[in-house]
């Protein structure tokens, strides 16, 4: 007869295709059936923080929940960093682990509902009678909140005869978020006249928008206006017209484009947190800018708002594209509330709203978003990591999913390397601002995009402290597999923060690691880059079968002299003193 562990694999296994976790006493009748009994891959990595990271990566690169596995005790706590995260980002997933028996904790046992609780996950601890209910309804909770939960397996229970494993429902989900009563139906009547009015009409969109599937009617709502647009990190690729792009806003944006948004006169957010990285710490726009935002939050998430409508992204903008198409003079705008806008997503998109010189014609926006290129060698004699990033972005195939752990290095990537959407960009750990979670993502991804290559990018900090999993990725990806380590001996972020205001560097400095050497000893190829030349073995791997190539590790030898202008930004807010020779040129 099927255990409890059964009931809860099998019902698990309808709604995940993909597991990933280590094998221990707490979990071993729940592998056991997964493996032998259900269709769902199950993919090991070599630390439990691991399990979670993966399935992280698994859904933002997919859009699909996977799950990760533990056991209790030790195996939990090793979780709870990235469970944190994946809380942070709102990222669904069920980690599956063992519990205490139902007797009461032992010696090595710990209050695991109340650890999950504290970084914002929910606990479901099944029973004999009720696993796979209890199943459905932790799946149930993870798509609908959008957050990770645990689903325990008490030590005592996980063995026992269930019964026949009965037919559980689908998990309920809510629809899109309406905009809903004479309010949001009076704010969206505003927005669409402050668009049509605007001279300088500025959309900025994030990674809720992308959920929403709201970047057709994004493109059509700039089209309309002749708009220019932008994304926040996460958001990156969802407009589908790059020409008047003016890439990512906040530290990582370019200075030309970020001045470009400072003049506009009316900006609307979509699915975006406006988060103080975002507003550039509250300067994205300027003070007499109109901002509307749009987004399911209770509320608007910045005091620079000036209207809020909380809806779906998607279905506010095909409102505004409608409204838009109608022709319909708002006039007063707050005197249309009660009007309700005709139906029928974007179908009017044609209908020209633009002046005959739209803004964003008026504007070289290619030019506003370029970066400083960067020398190949900085001053102390290492790589530039500015011209080492542009240079990669050359040779990187185009089908590919970058993954990127947590540290000072982050702008790098998400400055120099063109992203085609939102999916194919993630930034797992910066949510709760942690590293050492870079080289599961790889696990991760890889499972969920099998066709594209994953490419990771790293810190020699954070890549240090993930790297039991460097074997998960390099096994799990093969030669659809490479990584880039911007290796610059140091936490660079704390260097460029507290080593420049004068405090003790030697617990900021790491001894140089050669991360090529290391992904030799787990079967990956290992390329030292000391000079942008030695970056051609990367033009020659990306030619290469990716059936018969091996996983290629990229250990930049940079220089940490070098300061990523976000970084710069911080340094700026937060009044610290800055050497003259650190200062960009």
């Amino acid at each position: 007869m099927p255990s409890v562990s059964a009931h809860v694999a099998l019902t698990l296994a309808q709604h995940v295709d993909a597991v990933f976790g280590v094998m221990g006493n707490g979990n071993a009748y729940f592998l056991d059936a997964l493996e032998t009994q259900t269709d769902a891959t199950f993919t090991a990595v070599r630390h439990e923080q691991g399990a979670v990271v993966a399935a992280d990566a698994h859904f933002r690169a997919s859009g699909r929940i996977a799950a990760g596995t533990s056991t209790y005790g030790a195996g939990f706590t090793n979780t709870i960093t990235a469970l944190a995260e994946a809380v942070q980002a709102h990222v669904p997933l069920v980690l599956v682990v063992g519990d205490e028996p139902t007797s009461g904790p032992r010696p090595w046992d710990v209050d695991q509902i109340a650890l999950a609780s504290a970084v914002g996950a929910r606990t479901y601890t099944v029973g004999r009678t009720d696993a796979a209910a209890t199943t459905v309804i932790a799946v149930e909770h993870a798509l609908t909140y959008r957050v990770p939960v645990v689903l325990a397996i008490p030590y005592d229970v996980a063995a026992l005869e269930a019964g026949a494993v009965p037919t559980a429902p689908a998990p309920r989900l809510p629809a899109p978020l309406a905009p809903r009563g004479d309010f949001a139906e009076g704010m969206l009547d505003e927005i669409a006249a402050a668009l049509r009015d605007a001279e300088r009409p500025f959309l900025l969109a994030g990674r809720g928008a992308w959920l929403a599937g709201a970047g057709e009617a994004l493109g059509a709502l700039a089209a309309q206006t002749g708009a220019l647009t932008a994304s926040s990190a996460l958001g990156r690729g969802i407009f589908p017209d790059a020409r008047y792009d003016l890439g990512v806003t906040g530290g990582f944006g370019a200075e030309g484009a970020m001045e470009l948004v400072r003049t506009a006169d009316v900006a609307v957010v979509f699915g975006a947190s406006l988060n103080q990285f975002t507003m550039r710490f509250g300067d994205l726009f300027a003070p007499g800018t109109r901002v509307y935002q749009i987004d399911t939050a209770p509320a608007a998430t910045h005091a620079h708002v000036g209207g809020f409508v909380r809806a779906d992204a998607r279905l506010a903008a095909e409102a505004l594209v409608t409204r838009l198409s109608s022709g319909h003079d708002f006039g007063d705008a707050a005197g249309l509330a009660g009007a309700a806008p005709d139906s029928g997503g974007v179908s009017g998109a044609d209908s020209a709203v633009v002046p005959a010189r739209p803004w964003r014609e008026t504007v070289d926006a290619a030019a506003a978003r370029a970066y400083e290129p960067g020398d190949e060698l900085a001053p102390d004699g290492r790589l530039d990591p500015r011209s080492a990033a542009r240079r990669i972005a050359e040779l990187l195939p185009d089908d590919r999913v970058v993954v990127s752990d947590g540290g000072h290095f982050i702008g790098w990537a998400n400055m120099y390397w063109p992203v085609a959407a939102p999916d194919r960009m993630m930034m797992i750990g910066t949510a709760f601002q942690s590293i050492g979670q870079g080289w599961p993502s790889v696990v991760g991804a890889a499972l969920a995009r099998r066709d594209a290559t994953i490419v990771l990018t790293s810190g020699d900090g954070g890549g240090l402290m993930a790297i039991a999993d460097l074997e998960s990725a390099v096994r799990a990806a093969g030669g659809r597999g490479m990584a880039v380590v911007w290796n610059d001996a140091a936490y660079g972020a704390e260097v460029n923060l507290y080593g420049l205001k004068g405090l003790a560097e030697g617990p900021m400095r790491i001894p140089e690691v050669d991360f090529a050497a290391f992904g030799a000893a787990v079967g990956a190829e290992g390329i030292v880059v000391r000079t942008l030349d030695n970056l051609d073995r990367l033009a020659a791997w990306a030619e290469e079968d990716p059936a018969t190539r091996r996983f290629l590790v990229l250990d930049l030898r940079i220089s940490g002299d070098v300061i990523a202008p976000y970084q710069q930004e911080i340094i700026r807010v937060n009044s610290l003193p800055v050497r003259a020779d650190r200062l960009p040129e």
